[in-house]
């Protein structure tokens, strides 16, 4: 596998872009494929079996078809659910959201009282609950699911009363367990950072998987001596 192959990522949407900056702008060198897969999203309300064969397929096509050196699973109900199987099946590293996410998380409480939000799928899968108790076991994880977060960032709408009054709801589980940090599990969840800060509170702090997700692929092509030298 050549250095010069691009890093391959895939999400169930355009949410998974976030993701895309973060590593763009930590390895400027590096070419990158993206596959949005707005045909079939949401994943979050889907079975695990289906939601893994969308992610073999897509993750095979990034290796076989595009000639990834690297697959980022940048949807966290992909990742949660088909993480494991990825990086036994393909022959390049294989990097998710989950674990790199839950190390954040965990590195900013102060009170060891964390939270996280995320597609049914998600949560459901029990992904992060794992991730957080392997970070750290002293903290105290609350989860919640959030549906219809995804519908709206995919349409455009990220702000208004529709979704100020949904993100009430969602996350009052999260304020009455007194939180004082909040993992967005979904990476379309930072287009709603501001309605999701002023529901939860300026002394709670948002945390966003993306950089931490491009530290873990920067050290994965490091690992497999894949990084891109700089162009001449």
């Amino acid at each position: 596998m050549s250095p010069d192959a691009p890093i391959g990522m895939f999400d169930s949407g355009f949410g998974g872009l976030t993701v895309a900056r973060a590593v763009i702008d930590l390895l400027p060198n590096e070419n990158l494929v993206y596959i949005g897969d707005t045909g079939r999203y949401p994943y979050g309300n889907k079975p695990a079996d289906e939601v893994r064969r969308y992610a073999r397929e897509l993750a095979h096509s990034l290796v076989e078809d595009y000639g990834a050196k690297m697959i980022v699973v940048a949807c966290n109900t992909a990742a949660s659910v088909a993480l494991t199987d990825l990086q036994a099946e393909l022959d390049v590293p294989v990097v998710g959201v989950v674990e790199p996410g839950a190390r954040a998380l965990v590195r900013v409480t102060h009170n060891n009282k964390v939270g996280v939000i995320g597609t049914v799928g998600t949560i459901g899968s029990g992904a992060y609950a794992r991730a957080v108790r392997d970070a750290d076991p002293s903290v105290h994880l609350t989860s919640a699911a959030c549906p219809g977060f995804v519908e709206f960032v995919e349409r455009g709408q990220t702000a208004g009363d529709e979704v100020s009054i949904l993100a009430e709801r969602l996350l009052a589980p999260l304020k009455d367990a007194d939180v004082d940090s909040l993992l967005l599990g979904c990476t379309h969840y930072p287009f709603l950072a501001r309605v999701i800060g002023e529901v939860m509170g300026p002394d709670v702090v948002l945390v966003s998987s993306a950089d931490e997700v491009a530290f873990a692929a920067r050290d994965a092509l490091t690992g497999a001596g894949l990084l891109r030298a700089p162009e001449i």
